[in-house]
């Protein structure tokens, strides 16, 4: 519940998207520009402060640092675009509203993809008939990894949808450790506090989803196994 006496949260209009929106449009969405995983945690932590004021402009600056991040999580998840989207929305409204409860000294990446992955696992439950209908799309391909080189050759093309294919055939908790290790760049401890598991069982996942592609993927590369 928000804080007594805290300002309205940011409004998300139906479709309009009114707060996120204004840092770029969904296309703007790209990995190359994400600065959060270099942010200063005494910066964070000063800009979560006035975010708990209701200072609407840190809460803006938050969403520009983290919102690929958050985006990259909620894909891994539902595997959808337009579901993921909504997903980082209602991300940043539960991260306006319970800013206050962040722990100074823990990682904010962490607790951020936290909120993120539950609240894009209570969105695949409501939605899981329409999820299964889409799950034969192009679901990896969509995530912005790197801004697109017109120049790369076709093989090159290829060879990424390929990888896209490969890492979406991937078991769920395999695929989600592994997008959190190479997509957001998370270290194990952090992909550990996230999905709430060992930092053992971590390492494992990721080390069955690199085993897997490599298996998936030597054939293609005229290579030896």
């Amino acid at each position: 519940m928000m804080a007594q006496g805290k300002p309205p949260g940011p409004r998300f209009g139906p479709g309009a998207h009114d707060e996120v929106a204004e840092t770029g449009s969904r296309e703007d969405l790209d990995a190359s520009k994400v600065s959060g995983s270099g942010t200063d945690p005494k910066e964070v932590s000063a800009l979560l402060e006035r975010v708990a004021a209701g200072d609407r402009e840190a809460f803006m600056s938050v969403v520009r640092l983290y919102q690929q991040k958050v985006f990259v999580m909620a894909f891994s998840i539902l595997r959808n675009k337009e579901d993921a989207l909504d997903a980082v929305q209602e991300t940043f409204l539960r991260l306006y509203q319970r800013s206050g409860t962040y722990r100074p000294g823990h990682s904010f990446q962490g607790w951020l993809l936290e909120i993120a992955k539950n609240v894009s696992i209570d969105y695949f439950r409501k939605h899981r008939e329409r999820q299964r209908q889409w799950e034969s799309s192009r679901p990896v391909e969509e995530i912005p990894a790197a801004a697109e080189d017109r120049s790369v050759d076709s093989r090159d093309s290829d060879l990424r949808a390929l990888f896209s294919r490969c890492v979406e055939k991937l078991a769920a908790r395999q695929r989600m450790v592994f997008v959190l290790r190479h997509y957001n760049e998370l270290q194990f401890n952090e992909i550990s506090d996230t999905l709430q598991i060992s930092v053992g069982t971590a390492k494992s996942l990721h080390f069955k989803a690199v085993r897997n592609l490599r298996k998936w993927l030597t054939p293609h590369m005229g290579m030896e196994r």
